[in-house]
């Protein structure tokens, strides 16, 4: 059974690869329906596409044709271009298919904050400034996602149900990837904060969160390649994090995801992760 929420944000999908877990997505658009449907940044990932050729599979295929019949029909889609996909930013201002391409997006939402929608790759310093350095990351990260389909192929072997993701894992546990993810924020937070708005929804990081920064709303989609996450808002402007994980049926599972812990050394308040306040 479908169910209608306001709106529906994703990012970081990585298209064109074989990482791109297009099957879950699908699963998460089957299951919900929206007015709004925001693709934050990452959507197509050219850069892997150019350096290791084209993996398009009928999953990705039916994906791309599904958004395309929304932005057809009654959805407003709005596509905000990554780093991955920035070729996107040439056309920004102009709509294909329906489908807006705009550098960034002020949503109003049904309680009336107002959330500023970008990507973040501009608040990446390795990204901005060492786009060698984020190219090597960016290999580095596809060998850890090829050991992740191993893995995920061997726990099906072994009939261990659910998703895990050696890549989350890691990063949950590197402290440098740990402070990258909060000076990360702490960015995307101040810039957001000198645009007077309520909250900010990006993504880039691969680190699904939501969570309250001094009265302002930080929330991350996450990804489609290690966590399968995408935030909804609801009638009331209630913003859940939402992770979609395959039982043993292939139906799409809703979950609320655990408020991430506090940077290290810095006490924070409890924050309830399905809740942007």
């Amino acid at each position: 059974m479908t169910r209608r929420v306001r709106a529906i944000f994703i990012s970081d999908v990585h298209l064109g690869t074989r990482a791109c877990q297009a099957d879950r997505l699908l699963e998460l658009l089957r299951s919900y329906d929206s007015d709004y449907l925001f693709l934050v940044g990452d959507i197509v990932d050219f850069w892997a596409m150019k350096r290791r050729g084209v993996y398009w599979s009928a999953a990705q295929n039916t994906l791309v044709q599904k958004i395309l019949k929304r932005a057809r029909h009654h959805t407003h889609v709005v596509f905000i271009p990554g780093n991955h996909d920035e070729v996107a930013r040439d056309h920004v201002g102009t709509s294909f298919g329906n489908i807006q391409v705009l550098r960034e997006y002020l949503h109003t939402a049904a309680d009336g904050r107002r959330y500023l929608l970008l990507h973040g790759d501009e608040f990446d310093g390795v990204t901005k400034y060492h786009r060698w350095l984020a190219v090597l990351g960016d290999h580095a990260y596809a060998v850890v996602v090829r050991l992740n389909v191993l893995l995920s192929w061997a726990r099906r072997s072994l009939g261990i149900a659910g998703y895990w993701s050696l890549a989350g894992y890691a990063k949950s546990k590197v402290k440098k990837a740990v402070n990258f993810v909060f000076d990360f924020e702490e960015a995307v937070v101040r810039h957001a904060r000198e645009r007077g708005v309520d909250g900010v929804i990006c993504g880039h990081i691969h680190a699904a969160t939501i969570r309250d920064v001094d009265g302002l709303a930080y929330l991350n989609c996450g990804d489609w390649v290690d966590s399968c996450t995408a935030i909804v808002e609801h009638d009331d402007g209630r913003m859940e994090l939402l992770r979609i994980g395959l039982g043993q049926t292939g139906a799409a599972k809703p979950m609320a995801l655990e408020p991430r812990s506090p940077r290290p050394e810095i006490e924070a308040p409890p924050v309830v992760a399905e809740e942007a306040a």
